[in-house]
C-alpha cells in the first residue's frame, strides 16, 4: 500500500476517533470486540492509567497499532455435601486463580491478528481436579481476522482459537463463570448489513489439561451454527432485539438415560429481548431434532427471564422471575429421545450454585436485586426444579447423568436459594461473595443421598 492511501487511512481513524475518546469500549469477557484505536488520535486520551497499553502505533503513523490487556481473577470456594452426598470429596475449600494476558494486533481496516495466553490453577484442591479447574499455561486464543466490504455490507473472516458466545449463552457460551473459560478451534464468518448481523461458524470445542501447552480439540464433539440478530423497534421507546439461529451438533459418544451412541442435533431458536419503561425481558423458544443412534430426536425448551426495576425507591429493587422447561425423555426405551440438549451452556446457569442442569427440568426462578450504593449491590433468589418427564433422569451441567429416573416416580428435585453482595469500582475492579445452599425434594431422596449442598464463594477481579 502506497504511503499516501496510507495516511488516508489513518486520517479516516482519527477522523471517527473523537466520538469515542469520551466514551472507551467497555470491558468485555472474550476481549476482542474492544477497539480502542480512537487513541491514536493527538490529545484523545483522558490520562487514565490503562490507555498507555492500547493503541500503541507499530508504524510511525499509526497504521499499524498494538493493544495489549489483562484480567486476573482469584477465587475461592468452600462446599459442604458435594452431589447432595454422592461425590467424593463430600467436602471441600480450596482457591482457583487465573490469569488471561492478551495483545490485539490492527494493521488498517483489513487485517487483525489477537492472541491471548490463559494460566489457571487451583490451590488446595482435593482430588479429582475437573477439567475447567486447571490449565498452567496455554493458548486461550489465537485467531486471524480479514475484513472486506462486501458491497454495502461489510464481511470478515476469522479463522483459528477463539471464544465463542451468542444470544443469551444458553447453548454456546464462552462458559466465564468456570476457572477455564470454553474456546473452539473454528472457521467463523460475520456478515454486517443494515441493522443485521448474520454469523457462522464451523468448528470443535478445546478439551483443556492441565499441563503446558497440551490443550487439545475435543475428538468426540463438532458444532455449526448460522445465528443472525439485529435490534427491533417496538414503537414505545426503550431499545429491544430479536435473535433467529440455526446450530447443529454431533457427539460421536453421548450418554442419556436412554443410553449411549452418536449424536446428530439441529437446534433451531428464537429470541426476544429488550428493555423498556423499567421492564426487561428475555424470552427464547427452541426446538431440537435429529437422529441418537438408530432413533430419533424431537426436543424442545422454553426459557423466559422477566423483571421490573423500580427506580422511584430507594434501592431502586428489581424484581425478577425466570420461568424455564426443557424437555425430558417419556419412554427411555423406545427409538426415540427427547431428551433436550442445551450443547455448550454458560457456568452459574442457576447460580453461583449449580448442581444440576437444564435437560429433563422445569424451574421457577424469583430474584430480588437491591442497588445499596454505586458500588455494592444485593441480589437474593430462590429456584425451584421439578423434573419434566418422571422416566428421565437428573443431568449435570455436561450432560452427565446424576440420577436415572428409573429411582423413582417422584417430580420434584429440590430448592435452592442464593444471596450475592457484588461489587463494582470503575472500569477495572469487580469482586462478590455469595452464599448458596440446595435442599433436596423428594427425587433425589428417593433415588441417593439427599443431604443439603452448602456452598460458598468470593472473587475478585480486576481488568485492564
Amino acid at each position: 500500500m502506497t504511503a499516501r492511501l496510507r495516511a488516508a487511512a489513518v486520517a479516516l481513524l482519527l477522523w471517527i476517533g473523537p466520538a469515542c475518546a469520551a466514551d472507551p469500549p467497555p470491558l468485555t469477557n472474550t476481549r476482542y470486540d474492544e477497539d480502542y484505536r480512537y487513541l491514536l488520535q493527538a490529545g484523545a486520551g483522558t490520562g487514565a492509567s490503562w490507555e498507555r497499553f492500547k493503541a500503541i502505533p507499530v508504524t510511525p503513523d499509526g497504521f499499524a497499532s498494538l493493544s495489549t490487556g489483562l484480567e486476573l481473577r482469584l477465587r475461592g470456594e468452600a462446599v459442604r455435601n458435594s452431589g447432595w452426598g454422592q461425590d467424593e470429596p463430600r467436602n471441600d475449600a480450596y482457591g482457583l486463580w487465573r490469569a488471561l494476558p492478551y495483545a490485539d494486533l490492527r494493521i488498517g481496516e483489513s487485517l487483525r491478528l489477537f492472541g491471548q495466553l490463559i494460566m489457571a490453577d487451583a490451590v488446595g484442591k482435593l482430588d479429582p481436579l475437573a477439567p475447567p479447574d486447571a490449565d498452567r499455561i496455554d493458548l486461550m486464543q489465537g485467531f486471524a481476522d480479514l475484513n472486506v466490504p462486501l458491497g454495502e455490507a461489510q464481511g470478515t473472516l476469522r479463522v483459528g482459537r477463539q471464544m465463542l458466545a451468542y444470544g443469551s449463552e444458553r447453548l454456546i457460551s464462552i462458559r466465564y463463570g468456570a476457572n477455564v473459560p470454553r474456546a473452539f478451534d473454528a472457521v467463523k464468518g460475520i456478515v454486517t448489513a443494515g441493522p443485521w448481523r448474520v454469523d457462522a461458524f464451523y468448528g470443535r470445542p478445546i478439551q483443556p489439561t492441565p499441563e503446558l501447552f497440551d490443550d487439545g480439540r475435543d475428538a468426540k464433539r463438532t458444532a455449526w451454527a448460522l445465528y443472525a440478530t439485529r435490534p427491533v423497534d417496538f414503537g414505545w421507546g426503550g431499545s429491544a432485539g430479536l435473535d433467529a439461529y440455526y446450530i447443529g451438533y454431533r457427539n460421536r459418544r453421548a450418554g442419556f438415560d436412554a443410553g449411549r451412541a452418536n449424536e446428530l442435533r439441529h437446534t433451531v431458536g428464537l429470541r426476544s429481548f429488550g428493555k423498556a419503561d423499567g421492564w426487561d425481558w428475555n424470552w427464547e423458544a427452541m426446538g431440537q431434532f435429529g437422529r441418537f443412534g438408530s432413533g430419533s430426536i424431537r426436543a424442545w425448551s422454553l426459557a423466559t427471564d422477566s423483571g421490573h426495576r423500580f427506580t422511584g425507591l430507594p434501592l431502586q429493587p428489581r424484581l425478577g422471575l425466570k420461568a424455564n422447561i426443557a424437555s425430558g425423555d417419556s419412554n427411555p426405551r423406545d427409538d426415540r429421545l427427547e431428551t433436550f440438549n442445551p450443547l455448550f451452556p454458560r457456568a452459574k446457569y442457576f447460580g453461583e450454585l449449580t448442581p444440576i442442569g437444564p435437560f429433563n427440568l422445569m424451574n421457577l426462578h424469583p430474584s430480588l436485586d437491591l442497588a445499596l450504593s454505586d458500588e455494592f449491590s444485593l441480589s437474593a433468589s430462590a429456584v425451584a426444579f421439578w423434573r419434566e418427564s418422571l422416566d428421565d433422569g437428573v443431568y449435570d451441567l455436561t450432560g452427565g447423568l446424576l440420577r436415572s429416573g428409573a429411582g423413582s416416580k417422584a417430580r420434584y428435585v429440590g430448592t435452592q436459594g442464593e444471596l450475592v453482595l457484588s461489587y463494582s469500582s470503575g472500569r477495572s475492579f469487580e469482586g462478590l461473595i455469595s452464599y448458596s445452599l440446595f435442599q433436596p425434594g423428594s427425587f433425589l431422596k428417593d433415588s441417593g443421598p439427599a443431604k443439603t449442598i452448602h456452598f460458598a464463594g468470593m472473587e475478585a477481579v480486576f481488568k485492564f
